[in-house]
């Protein structure tokens, strides 16, 4: 991906963008995706722009390396566009099966979102503590890369097959959670 990413920030940094901007504009077409797409049941079209948005992931990283100055702000925003985002998908998800009197994929689609966010919560709180919490089986990657595979299933009307998708990042997450926790309970009391 550095061959194809590289490039594209050392363009975007030449023509005067700066990384957060990127940031940002990841997430405004993450929320274009989720709000104006997913939210009308339209999954394909939503997982193609919320796809191509999530590469400014990778992007606006690229430009920070690119230009040897990396800072707490931009880390702190990247990861607050990232619960932002990750909170629009789901919760996109969640209002178009309520609209469909879908209660069981409602509850799937807020499971991942709790969790997804807990997830995060969790690795960020130890390091605010001063430990670190880098284990469990799922991470934002994969969360994206599932209910992206959840959203293909759909869009070539696999029965259950983005409800599957959903119960099992739900499961993961939960699983990644406690690992978590258990990983800051054995620093914290390794002290």
């Amino acid at each position: 991906m550095a061959r194809i990413v590289d490039p594209v920030a050392a363009a975007l940094l030449r023509a005067g963008v700066t990384p957060n901007a990127v940031t940002v504009a990841g997430t405004v077409g993450v929320l274009v995706g989720a709000l104006g797409f997913a939210t009308r049941g339209h999954f394909v079209i939503a997982l193609v722009i919320i796809t191509l948005s999530c590469l400014t992931d990778m992007i606006d990283g690229a430009m920070a390396r690119q230009r040897g100055i990396t800072n707490k702000f931009g880390a702190f925003l990247d990861s607050s566009m990232d619960r932002v985002a990750d909170g629009a998908i789901f919760g996109s998800i969640a209002y178009w099966y309520a609209t469909q009197h879908e209660p069981r994929l409602v509850a799937a689609a807020l499971l991942c979102l709790l969790t997804g966010q807990v997830v995060s919560y969790v690795k960020a709180r130890a390091e605010g503590l001063g430990m670190t919490a880098n284990v469990g089986l799922i991470e934002r990657a994969e969360r994206l890369v599932g209910i992206g595979i959840g959203g293909v299933l759909w869009g070539f009307g696999v029965p259950y097959g983005l409800e599957i998708v959903m119960w099992v990042l739900g499961a993961l997450s939960i699983v990644t959670i406690g690992q978590r926790m258990a990983e800051v309970y054995r620093q914290a009391y390794a002290r």
